[in-house]
């Protein structure tokens, strides 16, 4: 269970790009935890310092400021690594509907770049960040791997490149490469602010701020809402995984289904608040309902998630309580 008892040699070497946003500082700070050396390439352009400078006492960390787009800044990062955690990339439907010139960019230019370097530094694995939005307009519940629909958004478009270009280059080039499809994670040191804040955060801040949060929709759109504690095992895993499970990608979440109002009557009971919300219209590019299958990753990358949703949700909230 977890990954407490995940090993690998003494001196391996893990570079995470964007490693200064919230899934990416908290694999930071896990491997570290395990004792093994971490390279992080951030750019800053959505990433906090402060999840860079927390780590720079540690002499098994080291910092590199840099952009996914470039290539060289990529092959130099990549030099003597074992294994890649390839978090970089801009989130965010409803962003990526307003500037798809960027998000070809950074999301599928930049992931060839780093899948390139990868291959030509002769890196072991590489994990990288997919999302459940590749089902698209796919309504069958639950998600399984191998069913998707089509996608609704230049983000998930760009995921789902991704994934074909990480199986070509497990098929062409020997490059074990797994994706993850991340169901909406949340924990601590996700973002609260902005326009396209993650949901959980952004209700906790308003609530503890005692305004009123706003909904999209009727508040009735479900989701497998996954605690970073899981993401980080499944990520892990994923560079002890068979070299047979190479160029596929996975479903990780815990396999729940919370709705966004249920979310917001909990979050109210928990906080001892009794706030009602505002709602407005639906989102475009928004999938209605997601519930993860996570029978494939279970049996290939022995992925047994922990957390559930209300354990995850309260040690959020006393994250933001004692941090905001």
């Amino acid at each position: 269970m977890g990954y407490e008892n995940v090993e690998f040699e003494k001196d391996s070497l893990f570079l995470v790009t964007g490693g200064a946003g919230f899934i990416g500082s908290n694999l930071c700070e896990a491997i570290l935890n395990k004792g093994y050396r971490v390279r992080c390439l951030d750019n800053l352009s959505t990433g906090n310092s402060k999840h860079v400078e927390m780590f720079l006492n540690n002499p098994n960390y080291e910092f590199i400021e840099g952009d996914i787009r470039d290539y060289e800044t990529c092959k130099a990062a990549c030099e003597n690594v074992d294994f890649v955690l390839h978090q970089a990339a801009w989130g965010s439907v409803p962003r990526s509907i307003e500037m798809p010139l960027l998000y070809e960019e950074i999301n599928i230019k930049g992931t060839l770049n780093m899948l390139e370097a990868a291959r030509e530094n002769g890196v072991k694995k590489f994990v990288y960040a997919s999302s459940s939005s590749v089902y698209g307009d796919e309504p069958t519940l639950p998600k399984v791997e191998g069913r998707e629909g089509k996608v609704l958004s230049p983000y998930a478009l760009t995921k789902k490149v991704n994934e074909e270009y990480a199986r070509l280059y497990s098929q062409l080039y020997n490059l074990d490469t797994y994706g993850l499809r991340y169901f909406n994670v949340f924990g601590r040191r996700q973002n609260p602010e902005g326009a396209y804040a993650a949901v959980i955060p952004k209700f906790i801040q308003i609530l503890l701020n005692d305004e009123r949060p706003t909904i999209n929709g009727d508040g009735q759109q479900s989701r497998d809402f996954t605690y970073i504690e899981n993401v980080i095992e499944a990520n892990l895993k994923a560079c002890l995984a068979s070299s047979n499970s190479a160029g596929q990608a996975f479903n990780i979440a815990f396999g729940g289904q919370e709705t966004l109002l249920n979310i917001y009557s909990e979050l109210n009971d928990i906080l001892g608040k009794n706030i009602d919300p505002l709602f407005t219209t639906e989102r475009k590019g928004d999938i209605k309902h997601s519930n993860a299958d996570i029978s494939k990753s279970a049996k290939h990358l022995k992925y047994c998630p922990d957390w559930n949703f209300k354990n995850g949700i309260r040690e959020a909230i006393n994250w933001y309580e004692n941090n905001l």
